[in-house]
Order: C-alpha cells, then structure tokens, then sequence
C-alpha cells in the first residue's frame, strides 16, 4: 500500500471555513504575509497555510473571503479532486509557482481536518514514527558579506548547522572563514532560479572558491547549461541535491543524472498526493530527502517539521523554527535536533 492510500480514504466532513491573515515585518524593505486556511466540521477544525509570497495575492485571497463551496461530506481523495476543479485565485497569480503554494494550503487543512475526525495522528495512519529533526537554518550573508551573521547566531548556538547562500562577492578571505567555523552541511547555489531577487549567476570563478573551500558540504540547485560550470561539477556529483526543480516525481525522474539527494518541498509540490508520492519514489530508489520551508508564518511550519519527523528525520532540513528566520533571532531557540511535537491527532505540530 502506497503512502496516499493509507490516507486517500479518510472520511471528511466540511461545514464551513474561515481565512485568517498573518504578518511579519521582516525588514524595512519585506513584510511577510500569510494565510491560514481553517476547514470546520463536525465540532472540531483542521488548518493548513497558503505561504504565496506577494502580499497583493494574499490579499486578494483574504479580501474574497470563503468563498469556495467547500462544504460537504468527502473522502480526502474526493474532496482533493473536487478542489482541483475549482479556480482557487479571486485574482490571477503574480508568480506560477504559488498555484501550487495554495493547494498545497488547502489540501494540508484537509488532512488535518480527516485525521482530527477519524480521531487519529497522521503518524499513526501513516505507520511511521515520528523521530527528533536534525534542522539546519538557511542564511544569506548580506551586502557586502561578512561573517557577522554566522558569527552571531552561533555564538549563541555553538551547535547549529547551517545552509549558506554563496553570492558572487564572496571573496577568498570570506570563504575560508565560513569554511572554518566547521557549521555548513549544505551550499544553496541559486542557480535554478530564474527572474528571482535570489538568483545568482553562473561565475566559474565563485564555484572553484566553493568547491577548495567546502570539499564535504551538499551543492544545492547548481546552474547547469554552462559548459564550464558544468564540467567543474562533474566530479562532484554524488554531493549534488536539487530543489527548485522539483515539483513532483516526473521531475525528479528528469534531472540531468540521478540524483543522490533532494529537497522534497511539500508547498513546492501542491498536493498532498503528489507529496506522498515523491516520499515513496525517493524511498524506492534510494534517494536521501530533506525538507525545505517557505518562511511559513503560522501552522505550515509545524507541518513541515512534522513530515520531516516521519520521513527524513536526519537529513538537513530546512526546517528551523521560525525564529532563526529574523535578522536578529531573540534568544532562547532550540537547538537541533527538534523534540517530537506530534499532537496526539491531526496533522499538527505543537
């Protein structure tokens, strides 16, 4: 039995459903919104999280209110191809891949909903335990790039490790100083990202520094298409993983070479089928998995942890409490790796 059909069949009642609106100013320049989807029935809710990144989208969503027919008696694979039916967006999407963000936040709230019901815990229906989840926290050094940002959050946290972006003006010095602070599992390259504030170009100057310098840390999204690039990175294949490319098993099956590890993003993903799905062809074929977040706000990011606790629990999970997400994380965050917080029913993460 496959994955989705130990859940597809989970009977699902929707009376109603309500839209709330989270909000971070993050910085001067960024406020970061959400929304939390909140399906109700039978006397109890089940909530899920639309992570689309313009605010106008957002707002779109929440100024339509609940205006989906959502109601109604379902199974979790029934309500799911209903809602693939519907035009979910009030107004068109700004960016394509939020279409996904967004049923992603639907489907999750469905989920939850089903197993709070059936009175059940998604690690139950799954038959997998939920394990502690070794995390890393993503981090980009700013302009110009220094060391501080590393330096301060490990200062507090001498244990942490890290996902760092490499920019194009990282320098030799910068280089061999984040190289020696021993905390980088993983260097997100940027560079399957196309019209992005976070692209970086190809700079075979740049990959030659990262490679000397960090001879054991995963090579996440490199560029490929540049023939010099490319053949500075053939020998490094087995420590390649890929991100931004994966949207579901197809294009895991269509990368360039067989991928040793990637980053199976359930909102990148959509549904919770095709999710599901990617978890078993990865398991199947001996792919490593880890798990990635979209600066979740609210429920979501409990939901990532949550999976990442049943289904790659030691890989380097882009799953850090949301904390580690501000300029300046306030003391007191846990340390990796994250306790068991599966509540006792639903797809939730206390």
């Amino acid at each position: 039995m496959s994955t989705w059909e130990r859940v597809a069949d989970l009977p699902l009642t929707i009376e109603d459903y309500a839209l709330e609106r989270l909000q971070r100013d993050v910085s001067s320049a960024f406020t970061r919104v959400s929304t939390v989807i909140r399906l109700r029935g039978a006397g109890t809710d089940g909530v899920g999280e639309d992570v689309s990144y313009d605010a106008d989208d957002q707002g779109a969503l929440q100024a339509a209110g609940p205006a989906l027919p959502l109601a109604g008696t379902w199974t979790l694979a029934s309500f799911c191809e209903h809602l693939a039916g519907l035009d979910l967006w009030p107004e068109p999407p700004r960016h394509p891949p939020s279409v996904h963000y967004r049923v992603w936040a639907y489907e999750s709230a469905a989920l939850d909903l089903a197993l709070r019901q059936a009175g059940r815990s998604l690690q139950e229906v799954v038959g997998r335990e939920a394990r502690p989840v070794r995390f890393v926290v993503s981090l980009r050094l700013g302009k110009p790039p220094t060391l501080d940002p590393l330096r301060s959050r490990l200062d507090g946290h001498p244990g942490l490790r890290v996902k760092i972006d490499p920019t194009n003006d990282w320098t030799a010095e910068l280089a061999a100083a984040v190289a020696a602070t021993g905390a980088v599992e993983s260097l997100d390259l940027k560079g399957q990202y196309k019209g992005t504030v976070v692209d970086v170009a190809p700079d075979p100057a740049l990959y030659r520094l990262l490679l000397e310098a960090f001879p054991d840390a995963w090579l996440e999204d490199p560029h490929t298409g540049s023939p010099e690039v490319d053949a500075l990175l053939e020998p490094h294949h087995d420590r390649i993983s890929w991100d931004a490319p994966i949207h579901s098993v197809a294009d895991i099956e269509a990368l360039p070479f067989q991928p040793k590890a990637v980053n199976v993003k359930p909102s990148r993903l959509g549904g919770v089928r095709s999710v599901l799905t990617a978890y078993d062809h990865c398991d199947a074929h001996g792919i490593q998995m880890y798990g990635g977040g979209q600066f979740e706000l609210g429920p979501g990011r409990g939901q990532i942890q949550y999976l990442a606790s049943l289904f790659h629990p030691d890989g380097p999970n882009d799953v850090a409490p949301g904390g580690y997400n501000d300029p300046h994380p306030a003391p007191g965050l846990p340390d990796p790796p994250l306790p068991v917080a599966a509540e006792p029913t639903g797809f939730r993460w206390g």
